[in-house]
């Protein structure tokens, strides 16, 4: 078999992990796909994707094409004279794109597939309260995460574990399983499964501020589950009402306590040390938070200089 010539296409730090190993593993990666430089915060500044800032670091043959299906990108595409393309935290590929290759293209999904197909398979994972999870690489297809899968590997979820802290030890698993991956390619001895439909299978769905809103009605686990399953980024948050005014507060750590009580949910008791909201059953200890305007601070160095009103109420 020939020498493997690769296309890697990601953006986020999770596919600059992945890049790396396969460079460290001596592998020929011949051309690198990344996003479109766009202007961000609050100066407009133009931020280079992580993939970008990797691939200039090491000199790689980078593309930064705004519309996948333009002549001009194709015709350097197949310039490149690759024969296998990997996929990591990139966008949904044309399937001229993914066709392009002669030994296909595959990607990388930090789930158990076909659980989690879509856009936040680590957020979802721990926001639902799962033991397990894992990544799969499969070859891609006309759909979003529907292919035939190469092999997956699983991990377990630390209950205390946090997106953050699951996306790094996901990155180095699924460094491994793209190593073994480009090995079974390498040796053609890849041996695929088809996935199963069902209607019971979770969703990865797109987080936007609706479903990042803490519904403090909910059970006080689901509500702790989704403050680590969203921290450190986007971050859950809930509005604050108290006397006049309402502040809208990012959550990055808490604590779920069980324990009888007859304050009314949403309850925001404080002290000098200490900030919890009521819950059904218990109490949320908010930890690590962050009030508009401010950085994100623990909960102690807030009650140093705010005071809530025994009003408070958190919605």
């Amino acid at each position: 078999m020939e020498k493997l010539r690769i296309v890697f296409m990601g953006t986020p730090d999770f596919a600059v992990g992945i890049l790396d190993s396969i460079l460290k593993h001596n592998y020929n990666v011949v051309g690198v796909i990344t996003a479109a430089d766009k202007p961000a915060g609050r100066g407009q500044k133009i931020k280079y994707s992580a993939v970008k800032e990797y691939a200039l670091q090491h000199n790689l043959n980078l593309l930064q094409p705004t519309n996948l299906k333009d002549e001009t990108f194709l015709a350097e595409l197949k310039n490149l004279n690759a024969n296998l393309q990997v996929v990591v935290a990139f966008r949904m590929l044309p399937k001229l794109v993914w066709e392009m290759p002669k030994y296909g293209t595959f990607n990388l999904h930090a789930s158990l597939l076909p659980e989690y197909r879509g856009a936040a398979p680590i957020n979802w994972a721990i926001i639902n309260g799962d033991q397990k999870t894992g990544v799969t690489t499969f070859f891609i297809d006309e759909k979003i995460d529907t292919g035939a899968i190469i092999l997956n590997k699983e991990i377990d979820i630390n209950p205390t574990e946090n997106a953050g802290s699951l996306h790094d030890k996901l990155m180095v698993l699924g460094s491994e399983a793209v190593i073994e991956t480009l090995d079974l390619i390498e040796q053609q001895s890849t041996s695929t499964l088809l996935q199963s439909d069902s209607q019971e299978l979770k969703t990865a769905h797109k987080l936007n501020k609706d479903n990042c809103k803490i519904d403090w009605n909910k059970d006080g686990l689901s509500i702790y589950n989704l403050i680590r399953g969203l921290s450190p980024y986007p971050a859950s948050w809930f509005l604050l009402h108290d006397q006049e005014k309402e502040l809208n507060v990012k959550v990055y750590k808490a604590l779920w306590t069980e324990e009888i009580h007859h304050f009314k949910t949403g309850t925001l008791i404080s002290d000098k040390t200490a900030l919890k909201v009521a819950v059904q059953a218990g109490f949320i200890d908010l930890l690590e938070l962050q009030l508009p305007g401010k950085k994100k601070m623990n909960a102690k160095d807030i009650l140093n200089g705010t005071q809530f009103s025994e009003n408070a109420i958190a919605r």
